[in-house]
């Protein structure tokens, strides 16, 4: 028989983690479990909801999928800029009919077809896959809560990759109906007549910019000085820009504090006691960890005031032989960086080669028309000093490509270090924008200088050419 192993430690010839053990089947924990079976582990992945968890099943896919919708009911207004008309008419907005039960359907399709693709990957690479709640017994140990009963697991490694859910509002409480969180749009019939939402972060901007698409009167409550208030400043103003531009109403410095039903009307009351009426209110006021009564704190797991688990560079959590990856652990809440710190965790645990997660180097993405992708070094680290850079900033307006297509809002912006001229980050705000990224993030990881970047060949015409071109203007 193999000798269990030292999670963490070195692992001879004869020597392996036997059993691993996951709660949770998002990206954290699917690709963790697709990382230890390639590894040779026992493993046994535990999900309730659907594998794929919160990103594939009630947010990452089914929002995009959503913009998608949004983007083409925009592309079809914009259609006479290109001299596109119908029936010898412009297309007005308030023109394009949707049928959002259609639409809402195909989305939960979608995710439901991918959540299956998941499932049939992992019991392909051998996982087993338990339909139900798990609960930490001790570090060691796992109880499975299912429709059948309790079954409880011995592991040598366990990764918790709970998740995180919507915040909500004790006097907003969420009804399903015309008061929703990001998780339950999709319930909708029909597209909003008047949208109010509260929250000027990623999730807030996404979807007033996607039902603005669809046809919705929108109005944002932000109350912070301006929208995407993480987010690059420049990047930010763009959006803010294209925002009013397209008739979306924007409060800043506006704190939502309560909303009630009112018959088929929305009452949204802010802080200054200003009252916002409209059909329904979209709440994306921030996450909160899926770290209660699963047993964290009883097997000794840390977690901070907010309740998220804390863990190191490599996914550890205070507790040995446990690790924890994703939402639940409020590491810059992205699936690929749940998935990451998931794959980082196995490798560690079973002795592969590892290196720490580098946040420096994660892409990220805002999927409002136009996108804002960013990557590395910001504008803030800059001036703050956290980073000695030069930067360059160049406007689509000027871009070939984006004047065929008449999107011109947005610009590519690059940061390189003084002297070695090394790519230390980016900005792209363009249609695309999360593709476009990707050249950039390879710059970041792969420490190119911007002579190696403005070298490679782009073709013309495209956006990517304005990469180069960026690139090009940093050289000294």
């Amino acid at each position: 028989m193999a000798a269990t192993a030292t999670p963490g430690g070195t692992f001879g010839q004869d020597e392996r983690v036997t059993s691993v053990v996951i709660v949770g089947g998002g990206p954290g924990g699917y690709e963790a479990a697709l990382v230890a079976a390639q590894l040779g582990a026992k493993v046994t992945l535990i999900e309730q909801l659907g594998l794929g968890g919160s990103a594939v099943i009630t947010d990452c896919v089914p929002s995009k999928a959503l913009v998608a919708v949004a983007d083409a009911a925009r592309a079809t207004v914009d259609s006479a800029r290109l001299g596109v008309l119908v029936r010898g008419e412009q297309v007005r907005l308030e023109d394009v009919e949707l049928d959002l039960g259609a639409v809402n359907a195909r989305i939960l399709d979608l995710a439901g077809a991918q959540s299956e693709d998941i499932a049939a990957r992992l019991e392909r690479d051998g996982v087993r896959i338990i339909d139900g709640r798990g609960v930490l017994a001790g570090p060691a140990r796992v109880l499975a809560v299912t429709a059948g009963g309790e079954h409880l697991f011995d592991a040598d490694v366990v990764l918790v990759a709970t998740g995180a859910r919507p915040r909500v509002l004790e006097a907003a409480e969420p009804d399903g109906e015309r008061i929703l969180t990001w998780e339950q749009v999709y319930g909708l019939q029909e597209v909003p007549e008047h949208l109010i939402v509260v929250g000027s972060g990623v999730t807030g901007a996404e979807f007033a910019s996607a039902y603005r698409g669809l046809g919705s009167e929108v109005a944002l409550v932000s109350s912070r000085d301006r929208v995407l208030p993480s987010q690059d400043a420049d990047a930010a103003e763009v959006i803010e820009e294209v925002f009013a531009r397209r008739g979306i109403t924007v409060m800043p410095r506006s704190r939502a504090t309560a909303a009630r039903r009112e018959g088929d009307e929305v009452v949204v009351t802010l802080a200054d006691g200003v009252e916002l009426a409209g059909s329904h209110c979209l709440m994306a006021v921030g996450s909160v960890p899926n770290t209660e009564r699963i047993g964290l704190m009883e097997s000794g797991i840390r977690m901070n005031s907010g309740g998220f688990v804390e863990v190191d560079r490599v996914s550890r959590t205070s507790a040995r032989g446990v690790y924890a990856a994703g939402d639940c652990t409020g590491v810059m809440m992205l699936a690929s960086v749940a998935a990451m710190q998931g794959r980082i965790a196995m490798w560690h645990a079973l002795g592969d080669a590892v290196s720490p997660l580098d946040l420096a180097t994660v892409a990220s993405n805002v999927f409002t028309t136009p996108e804002i992708a960013t990557v590395g070094v910001s504008e803030v680290d800059v001036a703050e000093g956290r980073m000695n850079a030069d930067s360059v900033m160049l406007p689509l307006a000027t871009n070939a490509r984006a004047k065929m297509g008449t999107f011109t809002d947005g610009f590519v912006k690059l940061f390189a270090r003084k002297g070695t001229r090394i790519v230390v980050g980016g900005v792209v705000v363009a249609p695309g924008a999360s593709e476009l990224i990707h050249p950039v993030a390879i710059a970041v990881e792969q420490r190119l200088t911007v002579d190696e970047v403005a070298h490679t060949f782009t073709v013309y015409p495209s956006l990517s050419g304005s990469i180069a071109e960026a690139a090009r203007r940093l050289h000294v």
